[in-house]
């Protein structure tokens, strides 16, 4: 098309002159090629709406600020250092990728950028984010994981509007109380790797959030207003140190998948027998020495992991479990080596692992 220029993966190294007048474009999408440059012009093109070039070997842009109707703008996975100053100069611009550069900070000015929907600087070399972030009151996305962020402020709670949020793999000793102010996450939250202790109480709050994954941190406990998450579908708390779980957690009721492997956990509530959407509950590697007999209730249960535990015995309403597909029972010492609830589970097709 006349108003296109596309040519992904096509190994260029430099960009080809367009096919008619370029102040007609409207998109470029060059992604996944192996462009080290930019020719100006590509800054002064009037209509463009559109531009994809992540995936390239780009150092530094041109001069932007004449793409006065660009609406996104992909840099994914460059080569750049510093975040390009001329984009702060569009006044169209919804979404702005730039995972996976080597940008060392981000300009206080980006705060006026105040149409953008979508940001990802994540995988960058950040170590703190500037005050003007927490202006872009209309972002849905937010993604700032893979950076060495050791700071966020409970101005985070501005961003009312936001879907998404990933603040994984960074180094937050804390999570500010005000995000339990982000009451339209629905999406996913990601808290994975970094160095928390503790989450607040107001994270009970998110009402409509159905992913949230808190693994590899430091917990040794979670606050009963856990059981407020009731929109959760995925809880992902692996490698932590925790000691045990809240009764409150039955509260989640659309709860799918429950991931607590590497924690120190010896027992689980009996609420856990509320859950009553949950079709995987992953154990592994705690020191769980006994099981409530309420698993019973999980009808929905196909996968229920036990390796590496402390358990001495299996509750024979297991075999009634009438979901469940396997179950990994590797690592553990019963005290009666061939219980018949393992036999009927096994009879019925049930993959048992012992």
């Amino acid at each position: 098309m006349p108003h296109e220029m596309k040519a992904p993966g096509a190994g260029l190294t430099a960009l080809p002159a367009p096919a008619g007048d370029p102040a007609l474009l409207r998109r470029i999408d060059l992604a996944w090629n192996a462009l080290t440059e930019l020719p100006e012009w590509v800054g002064r093109l009037p209509r463009l709406e559109d531009l994809r070039l992540d995936g390239n070997r780009l150092r530094d842009l041109p001069d932007l600020h004449g793409l006065t109707a660009l609406r996104a703008l992909h840099l994914d996975g460059n080569a750049l250092t510093r975040f390009p100053e001329s984009v702060l100069r569009l006044p169209e611009l919804r979404t702005l990728f730039l995972y996976g550069n080597a940008i060392g900070e981000l300009p206080e000015g980006i705060g006026l950028l105040r149409g953008l929907r979508h940001l990802a600087v994540g995988g960058n070399a950040l170590t703190s984010v500037p005050a003007g972030l927490w202006r872009l009151t209309g972002l849905a996305s937010l993604n700032l994981a893979e950076n060495s962020i050791t700071e966020v402020p409970e101005t985070i709670g501005r961003l009312t509007e936001l879907r998404m949020l990933d603040l994984g793999h960074n180094a937050l000793t804390r999570i500010p109380e005000a995000i339990g102010d982000l009451s339209n996450l629905t999406d996913y939250l990601y808290l994975s790797d970094n160095r928390f202790t503790s989450v607040p109480a107001s994270l009970g709050g998110l009402t409509r959030l159905t992913y949230l994954n808190l693994t590899d941190n430091r917990l040794t406990d979670l606050p009963a207003a856990i059981g407020g998450l009731t929109a959760l579908r995925e809880l992902r708390l692996y490698g932590n140190r925790l000691r045990e779980i809240p009764e409150t957690i039955g509260r989640l009721r659309e709860l799918r998948e429950l991931h607590l492997m590497n924690n120190a956990l010896t027992c689980l509530p009996a609420s856990v027998g509320d859950l009553s959407g949950l079709r995987l509950l992953d154990l592994r590697n705690n020191a769980i020495t006994s099981l409530p007999g309420s698993l019973t209730g999980l009808s929905r249960l196909t996968h229920l992991d036990l390796r590496n535990n402390r358990l001495r015995e299996i509750p024979g309403g297991l075999a009634d479990l009438p979901a469940l597909e396997k179950l990994d029972l590797r690592w553990n010492k019963l005290d009666d080596g061939d219980p018949e609830v393992l036999h009927r589970l096994s009879g019925r097709g049930c993959v048992v692992l012992r």
